[in-house]
């Protein structure tokens, strides 16, 4: 499948709207990311967390003219849509569920961006067949993400020689490189921004000041709370389902969060990710293999 580039038409996520003149101020207060790097050539990646600083949507915004397009969780766009309004108060922003009108698409694999006329720079954007392409913001290595009008986005991509993946290709990608999305592989209220690679994955930004659940973020960082991360793992064996507890010696080494098939994610506790690499660790007769990407960054051993 290397060679080749694909393209896979999301029932996952979904598109939403913001717009208005406060949209900028109005999210600049809520995401962990910097607003105003967001344009018509420019996506950024974020999460909205809660009060207490715990995972509750990750998302990724592009300009398209005078609003924000917003890809979000497609079964949790409402849930979404209803706490964005408790803030809106007075701002001036308009919110809405573009859903009917346009689809998420991954695009991955072979010469993926250069087909696009994209360079290998995470969130760089374009215009596409009435809607917008842009190089994942998370990591280009994942490909290009587009919004495009439900009614031609085949069409479109077939015309620029993409082929269609098996259901199911892109979430197998992510899983490879170690990258989770929506709330499969993050737990809503539990879930923190610095163990599930956010931080390299360009969703934080550091500087932009107060938003929801900042305080909690910086004192993970600064203070190098971080002791588990989630990490791709596969499984030799029947594969685990997720929540099973993986033990080291007597000891909870980690959580399976997520399965596809032979690979998936699990949220190891660094002190026992030795245990995992190499032949893994054996639970009930599956071998659970754990690695480390190259994106990501483990804290120096103490």
């Amino acid at each position: 499948m290397s060679d080749k580039a694909f393209f896979e038409i999301s029932t996952e996520r979904a598109v939403l709207g913001i717009g208005g003149a406060d949209r900028a101020t109005f999210l600049q207060g809520l995401i962990s990311n910097d607003t105003t790097r967001i344009g018509d050539s420019c996506a950024i990646f974020a999460a909205l967390l809660t009060p207490q600083g715990k995972f509750a949507f990750d998302l990724m915004l592009v300009g398209d003219g005078e609003r924000y397009l917003v890809d979000a969780e497609a079964g949790r766009r409402a849930d979404l849509l209803k706490r964005l309004k408790m803030f809106k108060l007075r701002s001036q922003v308009t919110l809405d569920d573009l859903d009917a009108d346009l689809v998420v698409v991954h695009l991955f694999g072979g010469d993926t961006l250069a087909r696009l006329g994209l360079a290998a720079e995470p969130g760089q954007a374009k215009r596409l067949a009435g809607g917008v392409v842009f190089v994942d913001p998370r990591l280009a290595t994942l490909g290009a993400r587009s919004f495009l009008p439900r009614a031609s986005a085949q069409q479109t991509l077939q015309e620029l020689g993409f082929e269609a993946a098996a259901p199911g290709a892109f979430r197998q990608h992510r899983y490879g490189l170690g990258v989770p999305e929506g709330s499969t592989d993050l737990t809503p209220d539990k879930s923190i921004l610095l163990e599930c690679g956010f931080d390299e994955m360009h969703g934080i930004d550091w500087q932009k000041g107060c938003y929801m659940g900042q305080e909690l973020t910086a004192r993970t960082k600064y203070r190098g709370l971080v002791r588990k991360r989630l990490l791709p793992v596969r499984f030799e064996g029947p594969a685990l389902v997720p929540g099973t507890i993986l033990d080291s010696g007597g000891k909870e080494a980690g959580e399976v969060r997520a399965v596809d098939g032979s690979v998936g994610l699990a949220l190891i506790r660094l002190e026992h990710l030795d245990a995992l690499k190499g032949a893994g660790l054996s639970h009930f007769g599956t071998s659970v293999i754990a690695d480390v990407p190259g994106w990501m960054k483990l804290p120096e051993p103490v």
